[in-house]
Order: structure tokens, then C-alpha cells, then sequence
């Protein structure tokens, strides 16, 4: 079994006679963890100081965030187009410019339009940094290894939550939230902008062609019954998952916890990732994808419905917090793998895009969506249990997502 930080050759992964870039891996991994942890996990843990030092509702900066996830998903249909093209290096080197710029002007926000034109701007961002075209970029490099690389990267990426929301909120005790972006601003510049631009500049592989590989196949895949079946069992599942992590801060606040300790029990569900990741591959080796893709989204309706019959203690909290961690960490390598366990790698970033815009829309919305709905369904707990009861329903409809090629055994 070869070395992931190895240079390799071989028909066997598409690369031809180019090899696999060195750098290109452990590189991911520190992007990785520095991009969700600031552009995305910072801002549960700032937004209550947010709306108490500028008195712009919850649901508006909350509204901002999701629109930026919007964009987000919107653009990696696009995006997904050009890495199968281009690669990941400009990609993902003008992403992370793009992401300090947008911190930069949400930082400085005078104003409700300046601070959503920022998080618009950051959903740019997300769109060119974040797993999708991670995702593209190890795929293509490392296949038919991908599962690996893949494995390794978001096992780092997994520890974002667990580095940067403890931080941020450190941060935030010591700083107001716009010095505290500013800060995690310079962070991202000094961290993400170099090691994008240095680590990403091996050769863009080719893809892999075959005559069941055409354009025009690609277009029936994404017409299909199993295609779209997924589409929708992915978008509630993500919409679910994203609607608890944002909620879970204000979950504990509205339980009596305090914002360290609300910001702890998020920082540590990110080591749960971490932790579940590992398992994956063991997982995938004894399952088919339709029964895994059924047991890992039931597995995250199980774990809300913990969060909202479980009122503490706190450590108990904390507790379910890692083990829906592990799920979550779980699922997101399951998304990452959909497209190449059904169909291979050819057009991995486009399909792979058109899958997970209408997840990532879906996960866009969820914050706003949790803010909205916690006061109309009787509060936080009552919103948990609606949410568990919405990746029920997704996983019951994986159960009609059967493939031939990804469950034949």
C-alpha cells in the first residue's frame, strides 16, 4: 500500500506518468482546519456579542451567515466545473484571499448591508477553500487510494471546531467581536494564502476516459432516480446537521450553561469528528453505501433527539456532543464518497457539486431557519426534536437509493 505522502506513478490513478504532489496532502489538512474553523466556526461562538453590542436582531446576522452559505452552494456548481478542468490551485489560492477580505469587511461593518455583503463575499470563499474542492483535488490526485487521502484530510479538518472555537471565544472575552475577526483575519492570510499557492502547483492530472464515461453519461447520472433520491436525503440530513451545530451554543445558553461552556461542548464535538473519521474505513469495507448511507443519517437523528431529551448534566452533554461528532465526521466523508462508490471519478467535481449544492443550500438556511423556528415550536429543545424527526425522513429515503455498482456484493 503506498505512502499518501508519497510521490507515485501509475495508471491505476489516472495520473499517468505525473506524480503525486508531496506537499499537496499535509497542506489540505492545515487549510483545512484553519478555514472552517474561522470562516465558519467562529461565528456561533461571536454572533450573541454580535447582536448585543450592535442590537441587529439574531435572525438578521443569522440571515447574513446563511446567505453566505447560499453563495456558497450556488458557486460550487461552478467551481466543481473548473477544478475537473483547471485544479485546485488557483481555485483555492484566490479562495483564500477572497475568505480574509470577506472577514475584513464583515470586521468592519458599519452596517447590516456592508456586514451581509461581507458574508456574501465569504460564501465566495467557502465555495474555492472548503471540502468540495479538497475533495476534487485528493480524488483526482490520489485515485484509486482517495479513500485515504480523503480519511486523513477531514480527520484534520475534523479538529476545526475543536482549535478554533475555544479560541474564538478566548478571543471574545479579551476583545470585542470586530478586533477578534481582525485577529482571526491575519490568521487565515498567513496560514492559507501561501500554502495554497505553494502546495497546489503539481500537474493536473486527466481525467480518466472511457466510452461509459461521456458528457452526455454524466447528464443521465445526475437525471437519475438514485442521483436525485440522494440529492434529497443529503439536503435534509445537511440541513438538519448544520441547523444543530449552529443552534447548540444557544441550545446550552437557553439550559443555563455559559458561553465558554456552550463554546467547549462545540469545540469538543469537532474532536468527535475527528475520532469517527477513523472508523469510516472500516465501515465502508463491511457495508454497501445504501445500508452505510441509511445508518450514519438515522445515527445523526438519534443523536439530536439526545440533545433535546438530554438537559445535563454537563458532562453527559458534552458526552452526546462527541458522539454525534463521530456521526456527523461520518457523514461528511460519505458525501465525499457518493459520487465515485456509484459512478467512478470522472466528473467527480461536477457531479459532486450538483449533488451538494442543494445540501449545502439546505445547511445555508438551517441556521436561519433554527433561529426562526426555536420561539414558534416552543424553544430549543423542541427544535432538536423536529430536526431528529427530519433526518428520520432522510433516512428512510436512502433506503430507495439502491445502485448496482456501489451495493453489488
Amino acid at each position: 500500500m503506498t505512502d499518501l505522502g508519497t510521490p507515485t506513478r501509475g495508471a491505476a490513478t489516472g495520473t499517468g506518468d505525473r506524480p503525486r504532489p508531496r506537499a499537496a496532502l499535509p497542506a489540505l489538512c492545515a487549510t483545512q482546519i484553519v478555514s472552517w474553523g474561522i470562516v465558519y466556526y467562529a461565528f456561533p461562538v461571536l454572533n450573541p456579542q454580535i447582536t448585543a453590542t450592535t442590537g441587529w436582531p439574531a435572525g438578521a446576522t443569522t440571515a447574513a451567515f446563511s446567505l453566505g452559505l447560499v453563495v456558497s452552494a450556488l458557486a460550487g456548481i461552478r467551481v466543481g466545473r473548473i477544478l475537473d478542468r483547471r485544479g485546485p490551485l488557483i481555485v483555492m489560492t484566490i479562495g483564500s484571499v477572497l475568505g480574509v477580505v470577506s472577514l475584513l469587511i464583515v470586521a468592519a461593518a458599519p452596517n447590516m448591508p456592508v456586514f451581509i455583503a461581507g458574508w456574501v463575499l465569504a460564501g465566495l470563499a467557502m465555495a474555492s477553500t472548503f471540502y468540495q474542492p479538497a475533495f476534487a483535488a485528493l480524488t483526482r490526485w490520489w485515485a484509486p487510494d482517495h479513500v485515504r487521502a480523503l480519511t486523513i484530510v477531514t480527520l484534520a479538518g475534523g479538529l476545526a471546531s475543536t482549535v478554533f472555537a475555544p479560541l474564538t471565544a478566548a478571543l471574545a472575552d479579551q476583545l470585542s467581536w470586530r478586533h477578534a475577526y481582525l485577529v482571526l483575519a491575519g490568521i487565515l492570510a498567513v496560514i492559507t494564502i501561501p500554502t495554497h499557492a505553494l502546495a497546489l502547483r503539481a500537474p493536473w492530472p486527466d481525467a480518466p476516459t472511457s466510452p461509459a464515461h461521456t458528457a452526455s453519461e454524466a447528464a443521465g447520472i445526475r437525471r437519475s432516480r438514485t442521483f436525485l433520491l440522494l440529492a434529497i436525503a443529503f439536503t435534509l440530513s445537511g440541513f438538519a446537521m448544520y441547523a444543530v451545530v449552529v443552534a447548540l451554543v444557544p441550545l446550552l445558553l437557553e439550559r443555563g450553561y455559559t458561553t465558554s461552556q456552550a463554546a467547549w461542548a462545540l469545540g469538543i464535538g469537532g474532536a468527535g469528528q475527528t475520532l469517527g473519521r477513523t472508523l469510516y474505513a472500516a465501515l465502508a469495507r463491511r457495508t454497501t453505501a445504501t445500508a452505510r448511507t441509511t445508518i450514519l443519517i438515522a445515527l445523526g437523528g438519534l443523536t439530536t433527539a439526545a440533545f433535546a431529551a438530554v438537559p445535563g448534566p454537563y458532562a453527559l452533554l458534552v458526552t452526546v456532543s462527541v458522539v454525534a461528532g463521530m456521526v456527523r465526521g461520518n457523514l461528511t466523508l460519505l458525501q465525499a464518497t457518493a459520487i465515485t462508490d456509484r459512478w467512478g471519478t470522472t466528473h467527480y467535481g461536477r457531479l459532486s457539486g450538483l449533488l451538494a449544492a442543494p445540501a449545502t443550500t439546505a445547511a445555508a438556511l438551517a441556521p436561519f431557519a433554527g433561529a426562526a423556528l426555536s420561539a414558534p415550536v416552543g424553544g430549543y429543545p423542541h427544535l432538536f426534536g423536529l430536526l431528529a424527526l427530519v433526518s428520520g425522513l432522510a433516512a428512510l429515503i436512502t433506503l430507495a437509493t439502491a445502485h448496482p455498482q456501489a451495493d453489488g456484493r
